[in-house]
């Protein structure tokens, strides 16, 4: 029987939900035609930047699942996630996914992981919360160079969004304390790294599928997945334009400037911090746009703190996606909130030593000055880029992982 408190949460939910719906609707009719070219807007972006970047690692992954990878990374990192973040070793593929490829490949795998029964709701919690993050091209490419033009910004602007990321892991290992846990992973005296290739073997041969099932099986589900992103992204291009027309955005800009004034950072910012609550990419444009006389660390903060918060369009994704399993969108929400704050504010304490007196041009690798250009003529060389992000965040996990594992075998060999 429903108590008093869900009945009223569940009323307030159909009246939000009802309210939002008729907004959209009213603002179709009163404004057609900016409707259209925002909706075109959004589509076009998804069609030259989201698709054929997240198309490829989205297949890949699925192919790596079915291949039994994840159960390969879960024995090697098993020491390594579950101490700090308190998930399994598995989470280790999400992390390396999710931070290198962005939004919304960590909620994506994380629910895959989940559907699989290799994660507990706790856990799956605690991995979508940090691994759901922007990825390098975004922060080097869309923001530094294309807004800002000034690649070592994209330094600045990436170590405070991984670092804040992996606070916020830290933070939520206490989320759900008594909530389910997935079993170790069995140890033995075998070399761990045959154990890896054992696990990796018997998920292969339980999974069953063919090469050519798993690939088709890998393109329908990613395809899927990413018209409902490009719905989204359509959707939120739309009521984003249409809540400047009727004024509301005007209405929150008050609001917000009097928060960011509380706060001790610039009004002018209060613009792109209202278009970055729903749209991040938007939300990042604007404060590079915002008066000359706004110093630069408080545009890239405000920025950080938009990256990391994703805007509703990603969380709507996101909701969307676990809504297939039993992980609940509220930690998610809050734990987003935190990852913005602390980007925020990492940014400006980092500002000083790492940009104004550590950074240059040349301090910055060469593949990161030359991002690949949106559009389906790049996928490749975006595809090797990523790629190559993946693969130097695995290799370091692997590495942090092989040191927790000796320390532990010398402890027990002392003791």
């Amino acid at each position: 029987m429903q108590t008093r408190t869900s009945v009223h949460s569940n009323h307030l939910k159909t009246i939000l939900f009802g309210t939002v719906a008729a907004f959209l609707v009213l603002s179709l009719l009163l404004y057609p035609e900016q409707a259209f070219d925002s909706a075109l807007k959004g589509l076009k972006i998804w069609w030259d930047v989201v698709f054929p970047a997240l198309l490829p690692f989205f297949i890949a992954s699925e192919i790596l699942m079915g291949f039994g990878v994840v159960h390969f990374m879960g024995v090697l990192l098993e020491p390594f996630m579950r101490p700090l973040f308190r998930v399994p070793g598995a989470g280790a593929f999400v992390m390396a996914m999710g931070l290198a490829s962005g939004y919304p490949i960590g909620a994506k795998l994380t629910a895959r992981l989940r559907e699989q029964k290799l994660l507990s709701r706790s856990e799956g919690e605690r991995l979508v919360s940090f691994t759901n993050t922007a990825d390098p091209l975004f922060m080097f490419g869309a923001v530094a160079v294309g807004f800002f033009h000034d690649v070592t910004l994209g330094v600045v602007i990436a170590i405070a969004h991984y670092t804040s990321s992996l606070l916020v892991g830290l933070a939520l290992r206490f989320h759900d304390p008594r909530g389910d846990s997935t079993p170790p992973v069995p140890t033995d005296q075998t070399f761990f790294l045959l154990r890896a290739f054992r696990a990796m073997h018997q998920a292969r041969l339980k999974d069953g599928r063919s090469l050519g099932q798993l690939m088709g099986d890998s393109v329908t589900s990613s395809i899927q997945t990413l018209l409902l992103v490009g719905g989204y992204i359509i959707m939120f291009s739309v009521i984003t334009n249409a809540m400047a027309l009727i004024g509301v955005s005007g209405l929150l800009e008050g609001f917000f400037g009097l928060l960011l004034t509380i706060l001790q950072m610039p009004a002018e910012l209060a613009s792109s911090l209202i278009t970055g609550t729903f749209e991040i990419t938007l939300g990042a444009q604007k404060a590079s746009v915002a008066p000359e006389t706004v110093d630069m660390a408080h545009k890239i903060a405000i920025v950080g703190a938009i990256t990391a918060w994703s805007g509703l369009s990603v969380h709507a994704q996101v909701a969307s996606i676990l809504s297939s399993t039993d992980i609940r969108y509220t930690p998610y929400f809050f734990a987003r909130l935190l990852h913005g704050v602390l980007a925020g504010l990492i940014t400006l304490i980092i500002w000083d030593p790492v940009h104004q007196y550590l950074l240059s041009d040349a301090a910055v690798p060469a593949f990161l000055q030359q991002v690949p250009a949106a559009g389906w003529s790049s996928m490749l060389e975006r595809f090797v880029n990523i790629g190559g992000w993946m693969l130097l965040l695995l290799t370091g996990m692997i590495l942090v992982a092989t040191v927790f594992r000796w320390i532990w075998t010398i402890r027990r060999r002392v003791s």
